[in-house]
């Protein structure tokens, strides 16, 4: 796609709220972001993608997602002997997952971020409707649907993960691919009474009805206590780790927005002992938190649901001090367990999150599930024709689009070095974003990589001079109108 047919969709975005921000504004504010600007530039036809190659081989790509079709369009777009295959069941596999959030919050609809896989299939590239059942690396094949068995050169997973909602006691067992439908996640009582999600397409629209709802339920309230809205945080990995609080943030909203914010409580239930794992984003979290009259308990996990009732049960847990080991000269450290029942009026789940099972168990993937790979090459650590990129991926940070922007990359480049038998030389540097929506209007746009994790880094990979902890309605704008349009149509052309 054209670098003006990419501005052309941003402004259209723009058009749909022309009382916010006219085109004239739009074009300002985008000229402002080098973020945008290096989208937009490498998204130009002319732009160099990776250096032509007249490598040849049979390259497999298991997955048909955001990830796996732009690897697809971009070693399309390098090689030019390559036989590449797409395996991909599902005919709308290209959602816009971020987007869900804002269809939680009533901003956009389910239309906004769905998107037919078949509209991207770039050219030459051959499609296999259908699901890898088994993965044979030692053989270089994959089964598709139990019987087809499918061989190649080089193979790139990007199967994206599953949402195990089984792993809550009181959720049925449901367990569905992140970002998909699932007639059985509806049936196991979210998206009704309350319990709601937004991490599968119509979970997120049915917490915007469950938002309303609480709004509604607010504004008839007469007791002094004060209604319950939980937001939970589970005790894996998973995507986009800032949603759990964007959706929260964007329940603020909307509450005050009516005018019943005095009347409902919202908590926040994270497993983990922190709101983030880099410390200034922490820091500045923990006071937009207190700022919004937040409440916050650490170290809770969210470990059953009565439905019924109405009650959140969390294990919560802590270490103490135990015995003294005089071999070691230390105390050893005992962990504590406590059962805490929660009532709730509305609640957010975020579920705990697994890679496939298909690839978990299977020769390429590791006791954890995740894709054992090379952190920067993205190279399987055992089968160098294997390589891995966005959410399976066992990599230490960055379950999000962000990651996958900047991972797709590096796969091709040294999927093509590896054809051409030279050395890796692309890198992942850990690099992901997440733009975190603190309220209808304002974004503080966190941007990291591993360096910024190591203490007294000061490293923040901010690509804007300025202090990326602040809340900014120009983010807002970034994410609303310009990231979705960049992601799609520029990750899609493998360009971008």
């Amino acid at each position: 796609m054209k670098k003006n047919e990419i501005l052309e969709e941003i402004l259209n975005e723009v058009d749909k709220h022309p009382e916010i921000m006219s085109r004239r504004e739009a074009m300002k504010y985008l000229s402002m972001s080098p973020m945008a600007a290096s989208i937009l530039a490498s998204a130009s036809v002319g732009a160099v993608t990776a250096s032509a190659s007249s490598a040849k081989g049979k390259i497999v790509i298991v997955g048909g997602g955001l990830a796996g079709m732009s690897t697809a369009a971009r070693l399309n777009n390098t090689l030019s002997n390559a036989d590449i295959t797409v395996i991909e069941p599902d005919p709308i596999s290209v959602s816009y997952q971020p987007g869900q959030t804002l269809v939680g919050a009533g901003l956009w609809d389910l239309s906004d971020i769905t998107y037919k896989r078949d509209d991207f299939l770039p050219s030459g590239v051959k499609l296999i409707k259908g699901s890898v059942t088994a993965f044979n690396p030692e053989n270089n094949s994959v089964t598709v649907d139990g019987s087809k068995e499918v061989s190649y050169d080089q193979m790139i997973i990007a199967t994206g993960l599953m949402l195990n909602y089984a792993a809550v006691k009181g959720l049925d067992g449901v367990i569905t691919s992140a970002g998909k439908d699932n007639s059985a996640v509806k049936n196991s009582g979210i998206g009704k009474d309350g319990l709601h999600s937004i991490y599968f397409q119509d979970g997120a629209a049915a917490t915007w009805k469950g938002i309303e709802e609480l709004v509604a339920k607010a504004k008839a309230h007469k007791g002094p206590e004060k209604l319950q809205a939980v937001f939970t945080h589970p005790n894996t990995p998973i995507k986009c780790g800032g949603a759990p609080k964007k959706i929260m943030y964007l329940t603020n909203s909307r509450l005050e927005e009516a005018g019943v914010r005095d009347k409902v409580e919202l908590t926040f239930y994270p497993n983990g002992g922190g709101m983030f794992g880099i410390k200034d984003y922490h820091t500045a979290i923990v006071q937009q938190f207190k700022d919004r009259g937040f409440k916050w308990h650490y170290k809770h996990n969210l470990v059953e649901v009565d439905t019924a009732n109405k009650v959140a049960v969390f294990d919560h847990h802590w270490k103490e001090k135990g015995a003294f080991d005089e071999d070691l000269g230390e105390y050893t450290m005992v962990t504590k367990h406590e059962r805490v029942e929660v009532p709730y009026d509305f609640m957010h789940v975020t579920p705990p999150m697994k890679a496939p099972d298909v690839v978990g168990s299977s020769a390429v993937g590791s006791a954890k599930g995740w894709v054992p790979v090379n952190k920067e090459t993205l190279q399987h650590v055992k089968f160098k024709n294997v390589w891995c990129l966005g959410d399976v991926a066992a990599v230490p940070m960055g379950k999000t689009g962000g990651s996958a922007r900047k991972q797709y990359k590096v796969v091709v480049s040294n999927v093509v070095a590896s054809m051409e038998g030279k050395s890796l030389s692309a890198k992942y540097d850990g690099y992901t974003v997440c733009p975190l929506i603190t309220s209808i209007g304002t974004v503080m746009l966190a941007e990291f990589n591993w360096a910024s994790k190591k203490p007294g880094s000061g490293v923040n990979a901010a690509s804007f001079p300025l202090d990326p902890t602040k809340e900014r309605w120009i983010w807002w704008l970034l994410k609303v109108y310009a990231l979705k349009p960049m992601t799609i149509y520029g990750m899609l052309s493998g360009r971008a």
